[in-house]
């Protein structure tokens, strides 16, 4: 196994802890995961290109990517502060290579979500698990189309996408086509279930799934 750098492992330890403290006085911590995911979300399994790579920060002007610069401006100290961290590293651990044309639409349907994330080479579970980022966090108008919250509290991580998805609609709260699907495809409405009944198990299975989804075409360094 490759050996890694001492002083590159203080730093990432030295930024993690300034990005926690900036997503505590920001509270920003929706933005800042759906950077990570929009900057990981453009990998293609069967191709080898895109993935979290750093460089959506040149593709902010991809109306996917609306909003996302403050995020990207929320980083850029931590990136100027520790200049051996990677830019990708530092977005991935704040929670393109080609185009987000790849990225997942709010409108999209069950089949779409599948050629969305097989092609990154996640899985059905990874889909619904992944979902469940909408737990923070609200829709804007001007990036998705539509405006509000998701849950009720939507700066806590916790199961109650979920729950609301099984209750339908709620007076306040916004549902995506692509969040609805997830109760009407069978296999997206086991684990919906699931992750509704028991939340140690979701947030389990987001861990699994995010780590996957941080590393897409990550090779690790042979040693010579």
């Amino acid at each position: 196994m490759a050996k890694v750098d001492a002083d590159y492992l203080k730093q990432i330890e030295a930024a993690r802890n300034e990005l926690r403290n900036i997503i505590r006085s920001q509270n920003c911590a929706p933005i800042m995961l759906r950077l990570a995911f929009h900057d990981a979300g453009t990998f293609d399994a069967k191709t080898k290109t895109g993935g979290p790579n750093g460089t959506i920060r040149l593709e902010l002007s991809s109306p996917p990517n609306n909003g996302i610069k403050v995020a990207v401006d929320l980083c850029e100290p931590v990136k100027a502060k520790h200049p051996k961290i990677t830019y990708a590293d530092i977005y991935q651990d704040a929670p393109q290579q080609d185009s987000t044309a790849g990225l997942p639409n709010p409108g999209g349907d069950a089949e779409h979500l599948r050629d969305v994330f097989h092609r990154m080479g996640l899985s059905d579970r990874d889909i619904v698990a992944l979902s469940g980022s909408h737990t923070l966090g609200r829709a804007h108008q001007d990036r998705s189309g539509f405006d509000g919250p998701f849950t009720p509290e939507p700066l806590k991580f916790d199961n109650s996408y979920y729950v609301e998805l099984r209750k339908g609609e709620s007076p306040g709260l916004v549902k995506f086509p692509s969040d609805k699907v997830l109760t009407q495809d069978p296999v997206f409405r086991k684990y919906v279930q699931i992750y509704a009944q028991d939340e140690k198990t979701f947030f389990a299975h987001y861990a699994e799934s995010h780590k996957k989804m941080s590393e897409l075409g990550f090779r690790p360094p042979v040693k010579a």
